[in-house]
């Protein structure tokens, strides 16, 4: 058996640890359960799973697309906004083409971008936050796909409107920008842009969202994508694995965007966010470098110190995300997770 030389040198996707008896702040999870009417509606679709799903998700799309005010041709539902990117790269970047990307940013873009036999371009952060200007300098004609990830994954920072429309107004038309907004609900900064709105005016963009942080649903895989030109969703719906977004899932995300489901998860964010902005002037407090964050997590550039750091987290009963060599990343919990972390994190400083 013979398998494709790249796999040799392909790294890793490392999802964050569970360990019985710690706190889980490694997968920037949600630290509620979902809804009981979505669980309601989870059990009542269970029923259905000896049937196909509904390989366009056409009620869910319809949903989204009344949401954002856009065609239904404009959105594409996708196994998590992760599958959705995968599928971006398989439509758009040829094996002697590029992807390029923040870095350190969301470790699969490097992952998916090698399966795909595409070439990396990994464009370094600028104190934590995306160079975008040196990005677009780096923009040739194999540059095929741009993921920003904003807010960013790990660090949390995030682009500014001006930064981010200097941008998209530098980078060809021919070039798709991914602006990925997996943790856009956890977004207080008014200078923050949506992506949404900046579609109208941007031909070559297609943002894309999850239910897996803020609605909850990280068990159930169900992402989406809303892209300015039609043609890109058309692009996705090619790529995608038939059947890949379950009953159960599209159930569940139907339910969570009703109205009053909406108004509840919202509130949660809101609790959300206040203790992300605790922990962070309690890390700040400590003498520990904090950017500041627009997600549900924190993220401390230890650097050398990172994987003992991690480490010592650990041994007290705390299960953070360690990147070696870089910086530690810290799911924001419940307030009791939250103070135990903190407690670790004085000991440790």
């Amino acid at each position: 058996m013979r398998l494709r030389p790249t796999l040799a040198t392909l790294p890793s996707y490392v999802p964050g640890r569970t360990v019985p008896g710690a706190v889980k702040l490694a997968s920037n999870e949600t630290p509620y359960p979902p809804l009981p009417h979505v669980v309601a509606r989870i059990t009542e679709a269970a029923s259905e799973i000896n049937r196909y799903p509904d390989n366009s998700a056409a009620e869910l799309t319809a949903v989204l697309a009344a949401k954002y005010a856009v065609g239904v041709e404009h959105v594409r539902v996708g196994c998590g906004s992760v599958s959705l990117c995968t599928q971006l790269v398989q439509a758009l970047a040829d094996a002697d083409e590029q992807v390029m990307y923040a870095w350190r940013s969301f470790e699969a873009y490097p992952i998916i971008s090698a399966v795909s036999g595409a070439s990396s371009i990994q464009v370094p952060l600028r104190e934590q936050v995306h160079d975008l200007d040196a990005m677009a300098e780096q923009v040739t004609g194999k540059t095929k796909l741009i993921f920003v990830c904003n807010p960013n994954n790990p660090t949390g920072t995030a682009v500014t409107r001006d930064a981010l429309m200097r941008f998209l107004r530098a980078v060809p038309d021919d070039v798709v920008v991914a602006l990925d907004e997996a943790y856009r609900e956890f977004v207080t900064d008014p200078d923050v842009p949506d992506g949404m709105s900046l579609l109208p005016e941007s031909g070559n963009l297609i943002v894309l969202r999850t239910f897996s942080k803020a609605y909850g649903l990280a068990g159930l895989r169900v992402g989406y994508a809303v892209a300015a030109d039609p043609a890109l969703t058309a692009a996705l719906r090619q790529t995608q694995v038939p059947f890949a977004v379950t009953t159960v899932a599209q159930a569940a995300a139907l339910a969570s965007l009703e109205p009053r489901a909406e108004r509840e998860l919202l509130a949660r964010v809101a609790d959300i966010v206040r203790e992300r902005d605790r922990v962070q002037a309690t890390l700040l407090g400590l003498g520990y470098e904090v950017p500041a964050s627009q997600a549900n997590f924190v993220w401390l550039p230890l650097g050398a110190a990172t994987t003992d750091w991690a480490a010592g987290c650990a041994e007290r009963g705390v299960i953070v995300r360690a990147f070696a060599g870089a910086g530690a990343r810290v799911t924001i919990g419940s307030a009791e997770e939250n103070d135990r972390f903190l407690a670790a994190a004085a000991e440790l400083r």
